[in-house]
């Protein structure tokens, strides 16, 4: 089997590659800085490519002979707001996978956000309502209803994985649990953070690398899935269980920073559809 990934040397991407290489595929790595991934070249194929100049040829190297693209490039984050999601990114975006689908493509599985459901609150199916607020959400939300239309006139199988949040090594410096493992290794005594009441859908990197990794394995039609722990939990628990696994003093500063406006303040996924996909985890 031959996949090809992506942003594959962003923070999502190298969590992917570290679990492709695990398996018995072949694998094409495609990124704007392979210095970043000179220590997989021994084991996966890097192609140097900024996708939103991709040329006929480069297109034709990447379709050619592979089962299964994940598609997890994205420019213009954490700035969510920014009108250069649906500006720039969104034509960018599809130009580029409608080039693939072109030269025989025949599935991908496309990295989505929990944004495109805006402000809806408690648990979130797949068959809820897209109701995104802002751009990001918007964006990308966009790009499958055009990939959807896209599949009328050129069929492809495609999965749509809904991404809820994330935790782990590697994310950028203003991310949560970044900023709390500073705070930590800095021996302050305190961690500043919102009041922590928030409920929200949290899985570490290397989990949701590896669902994304299973649900390529299998490149069926699947539409939208919610890639997801199914289970709520608040800030400050998910806070305090950190604390508690790296055996630090450090206390939490509840109510420091206002909760986010753009956001309900508890929702979640369900996880049916991906589990009747691959499985009980």
């Amino acid at each position: 089997m031959r996949l090809a990934v992506t942003g594959a040397s962003g923070v999502i991407g190298r969590y992917v590659l570290v679990e492709l290489v695990k398996r018995q595929v072949d694998v094409i790595a495609i990124t704007r800085n392979p210095k970043n991934l000179e220590q997989w070249r021994d084991r996966i194929d890097i192609i140097e490519m900024d996708i939103g100049q991709a040329s006929p040829a480069e297109l034709d190297r990447v379709a050619a002979g592979t089962d299964n693209l994940i598609h997890l490039a994205w420019d213009g984050l954490p700035n969510y707001q920014s009108r250069h999601h649906f500006e720039c990114e969104l034509p960018k975006q599809y130009r580029f996978l409608k080039g693939l689908v072109e030269r025989g493509l025949p599935a991908m599985l496309v990295a989505g956000t929990c944004s495109e459901y805006g402000m809806q609150s408690g648990a979130l199916t797949e068959n809820s309502p897209t109701l995104a607020v802002h751009a990001y959400g918007f964006a990308k939300d966009s790009l499958r209803r055009q990939l959807e239309l896209l599949g009328r006139d050129l069929p492809f199988a495609m999965t749509w994985g809904r991404l809820f949040y994330t935790y782990g090594d590697g994310q950028p410096a203003t991310s949560l649990y970044p900023l709390f493992r500073a705070a930590v290794l800095r021996g302050d005594k305190f961690f500043e953070m919102s009041g922590g009441e928030q409920l929200r859908d949290y899985l570490p990197l290397r989990e949701v690398a590896s669902l994304l990794v299973r649900l390529a394995m299998r490149p069926t039609n699947a539409g939208l899935v919610n890639v997801c722990s199914g289970q709520p939990i608040s800030v400050r628990r998910l806070v305090e269980g950190w604390v508690r696994d790296c055996g630090s003093s450090i206390q939490l500063n509840l109510g420091r920073y206002p909760y986010l406006d753009f956001e309900p303040l508890a929702f979640w996924g369900v996880r049916r559809k991906l589990e009747s996909l691959l499985g009980q985890p």
